[in-house]
């Protein structure tokens, strides 16, 4: 699960890249991915996650704390 985002659990999914002669050929589409360390204070300590844009901006308005929670209800994390 390397390409996998651990808060919304986004992951590469396959389609085609066209040529300007529109030959298709096959192509993996990756998530836009970070890793980043986040302090949460509720359980006083740290944790490092490889998050995507999109999962990141959502921990901006909503909160590590909420976010994390969320994932774990999903099963996307057990950080």
């Amino acid at each position: 699960m390397a390409n996998v985002c651990e808060l919304t659990g986004k992951k590469a999914i396959t389609g085609h890249k066209v040529s300007h002669s529109n030959i298709k050929t096959k192509k993996k589409f990756y998530p836009n991915l970070l890793k980043k360390t986040f302090f949460i204070a509720e359980e006083k300590k740290s944790v490092t996650l490889k998050i995507s844009t999109s999962a990141l901006k959502n921990v901006t308005k909503n909160g590590i704390y909420a976010c994390l929670k969320e994932a774990r209800e999903k099963g996307y994390t057990t950080k």
